[in-house]
């Protein structure tokens, strides 16, 4: 008979029983995202740009009138036709308790016991006040840079990082992490940060400034004048060298630099999806828009001017931050002064470098210096951004970021039909421009745009693969098609660990197509993407599903939605993100889900928990194993079709709402437990706590697990009656397991879920 795993992919349909009144999870969601502001628009009917104002002590300005503005395109004035001012309330952030005085509020460990971390809180998209990027260059960021980086970050997350914030930290030199996603969870924020090297590969080397080198061609050129001093003499070695160092080094610049603006191109890209008004904070040694000789970097240049278009039409703010602060750019004890120069009259040599080529080389130094930040400087400004540098506190660099999110004006006028002319094949960039009249005032706002109309600009995907792997590289979820993913990991003694997916499709976002017999058929197609921490697929699946409906079951499934279910192997123990994408064929509408899932080592015989299992259903966590195990999976795929119990998706273990009073069951595993000498037992405790906001609402009792003789992995349920007292809301279960047997250090462990009471 042949051998089946959980590694195969298995997409479950089940037709959900309708609950009365209830509407999909993601209503909300597409009202609050209609609801918002459209920011940059570049149309054929409307040009609307935003722009901040401030003082000369960099304040903010809100109460400005539309005719204390004028806008002009190519140098004329345009007639302003929309106007106004936004309000983004990210300020009223900060005087809110941050998640780490909310930590305080949870119940306090017991004596002996390992810390548990508090769970984070999922953010809806109506949620969020602020989203911003903070895009590390460890292309072209030295080691002693590095340091300070990564100091900053970690002071942005425990200080400065709000409640609202949805953030993300990218590395130029990664790919599709699993860790580089857009979240308000610290705790992969902190992780991403552990991450953030120096890449000796990028270039930049290990001092900020690279030390003089000097050479036995140094000065070779230099012949005895006849009254003891040297002269310049032709050309020699000295000149060849040179000529090759700052040709290699040129390139490798070029191609380090447009890697970097390869990597933003990527994270605006996403970003373009996402309403309302966006930033991305760079932090980089350099980007050069001329190279050793002064001639411009044709590629640097046109990846700049691409990227600052795309970041226009996306309203993508991009603020750049030198981490190199106030650089000391004079000699060093790493410069090296000596070589043999030239000889003298009297036959010997000198080695020690001549007084002007020292300053000759410290006046290179300095201009090297400038150079490297003039396409900082020009990609904050064409995009309405700040230039943060020579100043050593990089925080403030990004608060400046985060204070400007705080409003701005929206200022729109009609352009000329020459604007988009066609006619000639050219589609050349127009320049913007905006001031104020009212005196003492600064205004910042975007370079201009090409004369491309946003339907024409907006890339074309002609093929369903196309579109499906868009929508999974991209780093941000995509709500075309609603959907909702819930990741369970789980360890096979005989498989090894692999995660079982529940995605949860809105019904009303698939295109059902009457058929002759009556029925209403739909195609669905599937990809599914697991990703390492350093952007590598380590596994991908696919598969086109098609759903047949009658009758009753038909508005079933346009009301309650429907759920498939995915068995993906993870081949080694790390961070992973799954990323899921599904296209309606009918439609050729595409959404997008991604989770982290943090893999431990089993192997190495700590203390560890699966994921939890959380549903509404008598018997429901009972059955954690039939309906997320490795038989069921391998029985699937022999049978070529799956069954998930019928419930209601809201209650179900894809979705998760339950109604107030309601008897929720929970479930999960528990693996290397310690086992007692005397009766060959483990001897564990468990605790149950809820959160909301935060802040414990709700701790359960310490309860003892036993298993059976020599199990060191074990199943565990139990219930929770969400009683009258848990106001409406989005909640956290946490459980916490205890080996009372284990080293103190290693005896403690903790999974949550979140779930929402309606």
């Amino acid at each position: 008979m042949k051998k089946h795993s959980p590694p195969a992919l298995t997409l479950i349909l089940a037709l959900l029983l309708p609950a009365a009144g209830q509407q999909p999870a993601t209503t909300q969601t597409q009202d609050a995202q209609r609801d918002r502001e459209e920011v940059v628009r570049i149309t054929s009917n409307l040009v609307q740009v935003d722009a901040v104002v401030t003082d000369r002590k960099g304040q903010p300005v809100s109460d400005l009138r539309p005719e204390e503005f004028e806008i002009y395109e190519d140098g004329h004035q345009q007639k302003i036709t929309n106007f106004s001012f936004v309000a983004t309330g990210a300020g009223a952030a900060a005087t809110e308790p941050s998640a780490a005085a909310a930590n305080s509020s949870a119940a306090p460990v017991r004596k002996g016991e390992s810390a548990t971390p508090v769970p984070p809180v999922r953010l809806r998209p109506e949620d969020v006040r602020r989203t911003f990027a903070l895009v590390v260059d460890d292309l072209g960021l030295s080691f002693e840079s590095m340091h300070f980086v990564r100091a900053a970050l970690r002071k942005f997350v425990d200080e400065q990082m709000q409640p609202g914030d949805l953030v993300a930290i990218i590395r130029t030199g990664a790919g599709v992490g699993a860790l580089q996603q857009f979240t308000s969870d610290k705790r992969l924020l902190y992780a991403a940060i552990d991450r953030v090297k120096w890449n000796s590969r990028g270039r930049a080397g290990v001092a900020a400034f690279a030390p003089i080198e000097s050479s036995w061609f140094t000065g070779a050129g230099l012949k005895p004048d006849g009254s003891g001093g040297l002269a310049a003499g032709p050309l020699t070695g000295t000149d060849i060298e040179q000529s090759a160092r700052e040709q290699v080094g040129d390139f490798k610049d070029q191609i380090f630099s447009v890697g970097t603006l390869g990597a933003i191109n990527y994270v605006i890209r996403g970003l373009r999806e996402l309403p309302g008004r966006k930033s991305v904070v760079l932090l980089s040694d350099s980007v050069r828009l001329f190279d050793s000789k002064g001639e411009g970097n044709f590629r640097t240049i046109q990846a700049l001017r691409r990227l600052t278009d795309l970041a226009n039409r996306a309203s993508v703010v991009v603020y750049t931050i030198d981490p190199r602060g106030l650089p000391y750019i004079g000699p060093t004890s790493a410069d090296d002064f000596t070589g043999a120069v030239a000889a003298r009259s009297d036959g010997a040599l000198t080695h020690a470098m001549l007084g002007p080529a020292i300053m000759d080389k410290m006046s290179t130094r300095q201009r090297e210096y400038w150079d490297s930040q003039e396409g900082l400087g020009y990609l904050a400004k064409e995009t309405g951004g700040v230039f943060f540098h020579d100043n050593n506190d990089l925080n403030r660099g990004i608060q400046k970021a985060l204070d400007d999110s705080d409003g701005y004006y929206l200022i729109g006028y009609r352009p000329d039909e020459s604007t988009f002319d066609p006619k000639t094949g050219q589609r050349r960039f127009h320049n913007i421009s905006v001031k104020v009249t009212r005196p003492g005032l600064v205004v910042r706002t975007r370079s201009g745009f090409f004369g491309v109309a946003e339907e024409d600009a907006r890339p074309l995907r002609a093929t369903a693969a196309q579109q499906l792997m868009a929508a999974i590289t991209s780093p941000f979820e995509s709500g075309a098609v609603d959907l909702r993913l819930t990741s369970i990991f789980l360890n096979d003694p005989q498989f090894g660990p692999f995660m079982r997916s529940f995605i949860y499709v809105d019904g009303a976002s698939l295109s059902f197509q009457e058929q002759p017999d009556g029925s209403r058929r739909a195609s669905v197609d599937v990809l599914a993407v697991t990703f390492d921490d350093q952007g590598t697929p380590v596994d991908m699946r696919s598969r086109t599903e098609s759903v047949v409906v009658r009758g009753e079951e038909y508005r079933r499934a346009v009301e309650q939605g429907l759920i498939f279910g995915i068995n993906l192997p993870v081949k080694r123990p790390g961070a992973f993100q799954l990323r899921i994408a599904v296209r309606d064929s009918g439609s050729a509408r595409v959404g997008s889900a991604n989770q982290f899932i943090e893999v431990p080592d089993v192997k190495k015989g700590r203390l560890t928990l699966s994921g939890i299992y959380l549903a509404e259903r008598e018997g429901a966590a009972e059955n954690v194993r039939a309906s997320t195990g490795a038989d069921e999976a391998a029985k699937a795929e022999r049978e070529g079709e799956g069954k998930i119990d019928e419930r209601d998706p809201q209650s179900g273990p894809a979705v998760r709402r339950f109604q107030t009073g309601a008897l929720v069951e929970y479930g999960y595993e528990v693996y290397n437990a310690r086992l007692d000498k005397a009766t060959r037992r483990p001897q564990l405790q468990s605790q149950v706590r809820l959160f909301r906001d935060n802040k414990l609402a709700f701790a359960g009792k310490v309860v003892n697990l036993t298993g059976k003789e020599d199990a060191r992995r074990l199943a565990a349920f139990g219930r929770l009656r969400l009683g009258a007292n848990l106001t409406p809301g989005e909640y956290v279960l946490q459980v916490i397991v205890t080996d009372t047997l284990a080293a103190e250090k290693s005896r403690v462990t903790a999974q949550w879920i979140d779930f929402e009471i309606k």
